[in-house]
């Protein structure tokens, strides 16, 4: 049987606010951007009674069995949207989970693209939005990946990426929880990004914003600090922030070279720690 290979994308947050509290979960607006580094999904169809998930790779332990590719097809299936179809699906994770930048998420939203794109999927887009919704508030980001701005109202904009950062991703070994890192926050920020615009992605602007997540995971793990700021002393590096409610912490710059050189500096200094090179795509 034919087989299939998926690129799914790392997500970064570029900026975040926390400007508020809905019911269940803040109101949040960011800045996103997708990179090269990708997970890889490798997909065929089989005569089966279910569907059979395996993850390999350095990223591939402790993945619940309950996880955004096991809850897509099991929501797929209850809508009757596969007509019986059963598939087997493994995905090499590249992308370290716990590190704020949508590992899981991005898994579920590209399947779902490349179901549509074969049209075994078909499904229209409010139907497809709150599918994507049971499955994480992040998934619906990667059905259209690129530059994204996410307002308040949970309106998105995407914008052309025209002109590629180079990124220095760093993540300790271990990952931060996002409920417990939201859970402490306790003052909101005003909106900026109400009137979505391409400037906003220009590194002169990025370089004023923040993440308000980024503060309380320092104070929550200490470790963090150290990455941060050592982060921040790598030379010609634009800015430093927090992606996501951690725990990776990214550097960046405008030239492959000089991430490549602060590669070097970082791990001289933190060789225990995950560290890669990407850039925005």
């Amino acid at each position: 049987m034919t087989s299939f290979k998926i690129k799914s994308h790392a997500k970064l947050n570029l900026a975040l606010n926390v400007i508020g509290r809905a019911v269940k979960l803040h109101k949040i607006e960011s800045l996103i951007s997708f990179i090269s580094l990708h997970d890889l999904i490798y997909l065929k169809k089989i005569k089966s009674n279910n569907h059979k998930i395996f993850f390999t790779g350095k990223f591939s332990k402790n993945i619940s069995k309950i996880n955004t590719i096991s809850t897509l097809l099991n929501l797929l299936d209850a809508e009757k949207l596969l007509n019986n179809q059963k598939f087997e699906i493994k995905i090499r994770k590249n992308i370290p989970h716990g590190a704020g930048m949508g590992g899981g998420s991005m898994n579920a939203a590209s399947l779902i693209n490349f179901l549509i794109s074969k049209k075994i999927l078909k499904i229209k887009n409010k139907k497809l939005n709150d599918l994507a919704a049971k499955i994480g508030s992040d998934v619906v980001l990667g059905l259209k990946p690129g530059n994204t701005i996410l307002s308040s109202n949970g309106k998105i904009k995407r914008f052309v990426n025209k002109k590629a950062l180079y990124v220095l991703i760093a993540k300790p070994y271990f990952g931060c929880s996002t409920k417990l890192i939201y859970s402490k926050v306790i003052s909101f920020s005003k909106s900026q990004f109400k009137r979505p615009q391409q400037k906003m992605f220009q590194p002169q602007y990025l370089k004023a914003l923040n993440n308000d997540l980024e503060k309380i995971a320092l104070r929550k793990y200490p470790k963090l600090n150290k990455i941060r700021s050592f982060m921040v002393t790598l030379p010609k590096n634009i800015f430093v922030r927090m992606t996501g409610s951690g725990s990776s912490i990214v550097a960046y710059f405008h030239s492959q070279k000089d991430c490549s050189n602060a590669y070097g500096q970082f791990k001289r200094k933190f060789n225990s720690h995950w560290c890669i090179e990407s850039k925005t795509i």
